[in-house]
């Protein structure tokens, strides 16, 4: 593959991940970022991020749990809380650590948690990490899952259902309204995965929960700081006993250095952007509908895409490849996926759009996957 030049994964990118990069020192348009809102390169952002190095340093040389809690880490939990409406708000280092550290925390060995076939594989970890039973449910299938807890229902144990609430493969939503009814009737919790929905669903960019009107029936939500917020870690939200509980039983949290100053001096910069520039959201939307409907006008297979992620489906492995070299010697630069990431036999270039995206680059790629949609035969 290497020597076909096919390889696609571990590119060097020689500038900032903005709408546009330079690979190979060749400008290209970056379709394949989590930069929902286009935030990494705001002069605020950069400027909060230059003023926390001046006063805080590099690093914080240890763990929350001990000599690495700085009191920007509180504010920033502060504010996580408040913007979300919920009690209480926990940072970790990274994303992964957070579903990783949440999940093995909060199931018990007689606890079972019921998870979509299309999880995060941090979810999947933090899964295998716990003592519990897990069980899987067909993706976003709820008379699947309402299948599965029937069969446990006579099980007098804690039952935790996790879903992302936005699908970073597929870029389709939870059917959260079905699965809130199905998990109130059989008692089980909801614990949501908004990493790729916090700063994109919701009116005020607070993620699945608003999306649907329905924050207050989700008991525990994530999210992460490397997208919409431009920076690295993860945070929880939720009642103020559960989010202590995992505070001071979460390994991932406990024995992981913290967030350093930088990241978390980017977060609240890019909080008070989401809080003070509702357009950029709208921005994104509007691009997102423009591809959405450039895809299926030119006949691409988008799947069930409802969001910014919009996967278009090549099918063989072998073409998936074939169709990002040519893709990406046309000076656009996305994501393969395949199998195991996605089923086999339905491999995708997995795009992604920003709010900082022009008309001329989102024209520039539809007229680009247009002239190889047809080479490939695929439309």
């Amino acid at each position: 593959m290497i020597a076909l030049g096919l390889y696609p994964y571990f590119r060097p990118i020689q500038s900032g991940p903005g709408s546009e990069v330079i690979i190979d020192s060749k400008k290209m348009i970056m379709i394949g970022s989590n930069n929902y809102l286009g935030l990494t390169g705001h002069p605020k952002v950069v400027e909060a991020a230059i003023h926390a190095l001046k006063k805080y340093g590099t690093g914080c040389t240890g763990s929350r749990f001990l000599n690495g809690t700085l009191d920007i880490h509180e504010e920033l939990e502060h504010r996580l809380a408040k913007f979300t409406n919920r009690e209480a708000a926990l940072c970790f280092s990274t994303g992964f650590q957070t579903n990783q550290g949440a999940i093995s925390t909060l199931i018990g060995k007689d606890d079972i948690v019921f998870t979509d076939r299309s999880d995060h594989a941090s979810i999947v970890d933090g899964c295998r990490l716990a003592f519990g039973k897990t069980v899987k449910y067909k993706h976003n299938d709820m008379d699947d899952l309402k299948r599965i807890l029937e069969f446990n229902k006579d099980k007098d144990v804690g039952k935790l259902i996790v879903t992302d609430g936005v699908f970073s493969m597929e870029g389709d939503i939870v059917n959260l309204p079905e699965l809130v009814e199905v998990a109130y009737h059989y008692g089980a919790r909801i614990y949501v995965d908004d990493a790729h929905a916090v700063g994109v669903l919701g009116k005020h960019g607070r993620g699945t929960g608003e999306y649907w009107n329905m924050e207050d029936k989700i008991d525990i939500s994530m999210g992460t700081f490397s997208k919409s917020f431009a920076s690295l870690g993860g945070f929880l939200v939720g009642d103020e006993l559960v989010i202590d509980y995992i505070k001071h039983h979460a390994r991932s949290l406990i024995f992981s250095a913290s967030m350093p100053p930088s990241a978390v001096a980017t977060v609240l910069a890019c909080l008070d952007i989401i809080e003070s520039e509702p357009e950029r959201i709208e921005k994104l939307w509007k691009n997102t509908k423009k591809m959405r409907e450039g895809y299926k006008s030119l006949g691409f297979d988008i799947g069930k895409s409802q969001t910014p992620i919009i996967p278009i489906k090549i099918g063989e492995d072998d073409d998936c490849f074939a169709f990002w070299k040519l893709m990406f010697e046309n000076g656009i630069f996305a994501n393969p996926a395949i199998s195991p990431a996605v089923p086999p036999h339905e491999a995708i270039i997995r795009t992604s759009y920003m709010a900082t995206h022009t008309e001329e680059e989102l024209d520039k790629v539809l007229d680009i996957f247009a002239r190889l949609g047809k080479k490939f035969g695929i439309i």
